[in-house]
């Protein structure tokens, strides 16, 4: 049940993203019928799985939004600008009990209040005798409650239903029983024949095999669809068959003779017993697929779930493979067996196959993320009063599940920045010459093995003169200082640094940027900020696609090896001052026209040197978005493919390294951390 239960978590959460999603888009498109089926089917979907699981607060407050969806599907209600906010926050309810029950927790007299008064709200009743606004003559009628639906109305249509469930569903996770007690919901079971027919003789007898079948006379109010959704979560694992009033006698008379003769005359006197009208009604068994079943289910069914944590260890498993693979390539070169190196190679080859298939597993698309932000524009722009239009671009982008999940705090901190300093209020907009509606854009694209991501907005700008004061107040920097408006922009991610003058809930305490730049340099990434007064402010991110496994670049320094990721490496040239123009005092080099700092990477580390020789020195070219710098090494191995390691906390903050990985040969090797160290050779450059 932990495992279900956990399933139903997952899906309730995506059922309700769902419905957000469809809810802020309908705001743009208040008739797309599409939409508006994808409403209901969330919360129809959602009160059908907590019925089976018996989670009555959740089916109780979920039954009557179904209701009202239903009636706009319908087109017998408007789905308008208060019946959308009220939906919402139906939706953050659902979320909220869904959380609780699972987590076995008891529904509080509060919560319990605060979810009628929402369904009052919706449907126009009455909370304890206070009148409710949108109550008034003329306010929709009320939607049935819960309770009220589960007994028959009097004179409610009989139903004949027949249920066959196939050999795998106790192996689906299917309990039959489940599905007849949750269709007492919707009104009742007059009587009930369990039917056996099916089931084999001893020697062929499966103990995990389901043989079950039912004959069910069913008396309700219920449509035939809302019958049918009861059973839509077994529909790939059982034959359903619905017969309404009208054509019970019909059925049965056609498939009587195929019935067993005790079945046959327990029906007769389950009918008689029923009503004068319903004595010989019952059909037979109906052969094939359940009627209705959804669109796509097929599709569905090749798909399944998988645990995170059992991607990430074989992730490691991968890693680790690739270690060994290095380790034999390097015994066979040493050893001289010229022979096994076709079988290396294929080898080598398969580990890639291998290493790039496990790592696409986790890949997920990051429109996802993107579109979350959807629902926060919405409310933070009414909150602040603004108009604020939402742009994604790039959402189909993908990069590992960690990165996107690790990111999320982040983004979310810079776009509510943007919502509450960036853009301005509609008034101010207008006397500015701009339309009152602003616009905040996400927009995502792969750029030389990197994702690069951009917030950006249209509105007043940052203030570089005030961002400059406040520094200089804090003792950030000294008034002497020069600075050039980009690198005055960067200090907003110094802690405490705040440039508005009255502290919000949504920002002004000075936290929050220094962590979110914290945040990002921890997964290998880098931010920068560009912005431009009056016109807008653009916030670059720039993140590696994995956190894993890499394709690195292995470089020498004084005897020491290093790995640079090869998607930042640009060129390696050799360090030659007759051929390119150097400065060794300012340390930087002029390739080709394009002037960038360098540094000696065996200084910056401060590696001791191991001989006198002298040394071929190589200048490996690196570039992390705009940003170019080169290293001095001594020797240049190749590319090989990179497992990252952690350092471990006693190397925290460590400069110039980010991580290390195993060699073949058992040695460990540090990798570079790229961005730091062209930083420090920007910085050097700038000194001098």
């Amino acid at each position: 049940m932990d495992d279900l239960t956990q399933t139903f978590i997952q899906e309730s959460s995506e059922l309700l993203t769902q419905m957000e999603d469809a809810l802020l888009a309908l705001e743009s498109a208040p008739e797309d019928p599409e939409l508006l089926n994808s409403l209901f089917r969330s919360m129809h979907t959602i009160k059908g799985a907590a019925g089976i699981f018996g989670f009555d607060p959740v089916v109780e407050f979920t039954h009557p939004i179904e209701s009202v969806l239903d009636q706009v599907r319908s087109g017998e209600r408007v789905l308008d600008e208060a019946l959308a906010e009220l939906l919402l926050q139906c939706k953050d309810h659902t979320a909220y009990l869904v959380e609780q029950v699972t987590g076995g927790a008891e529904i509080d007299p509060e919560t319990e209040a605060k979810g009628r008064a929402l369904i009052a709200q919706l449907t126009g009743q009455r909370v304890a005798s206070a009148p409710v606004e949108g109550s008034e003559q003329g306010a929709p009628p009320p939607a049935p409650s819960a309770e009220q639906e589960s007994t028959p109305p009097a004179g409610g249509s009989l139903w004949l239903i027949t249920l066959q469930f196939g050999r795998d569903a106790f192996r689906n996770g299917m309990d039959p029983a489940s599905f007849i007690s949750y269709l007492g919901n919707l009104g009742e079971i007059v009587d009930l024949i369990v039917q056996l027919d099916h089931l084999p003789d001893a020697d062929n007898f499966d103990p995990e095999s389901c043989y079950l079948g039912f004959a069910i006379l069913f008396s309700s109010g219920a449509s035939q669809q809302e019958i049918q959704s009861v059973f839509q979560f077994a529909e790939d694992d059982c034959t359903l068959r619905i017969v309404p009033q009208a054509e019970i006698e019909a059925a049965f008379m056609a498939s009587r003779d195929q019935l067993p003769a005790e079945h046959a005359q327990r029906l007769g006197k389950m009918l008689q017993a029923a009503g004068p009208k319903a004595a010989d009604r019952v059909p037979g068994r109906a052969p094939g697929k359940q009627q209705g079943a959804r669109p796509g289910a097929s599709h569905e069914s090749s798909l399944i779930r998988v645990d995170s944590a059992r991607l990430g260890q074989l992730i490691n498993l991968v890693g680790e493979l690739v270690i060994s693979n290095a380790a034999i390539k390097l015994r066979v070169e040493e050893q001289g067996l010229a022979e096994l190196n076709e079988l290396v190679e294929t080898s080598e080859h398969l580990v890639e196959e291998i290493r790039d298939n496990a790592l696409q597993l986790r890949m997920v698309q990051i429109g996802d993320t993107f579109s979350r932000f959807r629902r926060v524009v919405r409310d933070v722009s009414r909150e602040l009063g603004k108009e604020i239009e939402l742009v994604i671009t790039g959402g189909e982008t993908e990069l590992d599940k960690t990165v996107v999940e690790k990111m999320t705090d982040p983004l979310t901190h810079l776009v509510r920045n943007s919502l509450d300093h960036g853009i301005e209020m509609p008034q101010d907009r207008i006397k500015a010459g701009k339309p009152p509606c602003g616009t905040l854009s996400l927009d995502a694209c792969h750029d030389s093995g990197h994702i690069v991501i951009r917030i950006q907005d249209d509105g007043a700008g940052l203030d570089a003169e005030k961002i400059r004061r406040k520094a200089e107040a804090l003792g950030l920097i000294t008034p002497d200082q020069v600075m050039s408006d980009k690198e005055v922009y960067q200090l907003i991610f110094a802690p405490g640094l705040s440039t508005k003058e009255k502290a919000s809930n949504l920002s002004g305490r000075g936290v929050g940027m220094d962590v979110v730049k914290r945040s990002i340099e921890a997964l290998r990434g880098n931010i920068e900020i560009d912005s431009e007064p009056a016109v807008g402010t653009t916030v670059t991110i720039h993140l590696p696609l994995t956190l894993a496994i890499i394709d690195g670049f292995m470089v020498g320094a004084r005897g020491e090896r290093y790995v640079i990721p090869l998607s930042m490496v640009e060129e390696c040239v050799e360090m030659d001052s007759s051929q390119w123009q150097l400065d060794e005092a300012r340390r930087y080099v002029n390739l080709r026209g394009e002037v960038m700092p360098y540094l000696y990477l065996s200084e910056f580390l401060q590696i001791p040197e191991a001989d006198q020789r002298a040394r071929r020195e190589s200048l490996v070219v690196v570039r992390i978005g705009q940003h170019k710098a080169g290293f001095v090494v001594d020797t240049l191995y190749g590319e090989l493919q990179t497992v990252i390691k952690p350092l471990g906390s006693l190397f925290n903050g460590f400069r110039g390294i980010s991580g290390s990985t195993v060699l073949g040969s058992g040695e460990v090797a540090l990798i570079l951390d790229v961005q730091g160290l062209i930083q420090a050779a920007t910085a050097q450059m700038q000194l001098h």
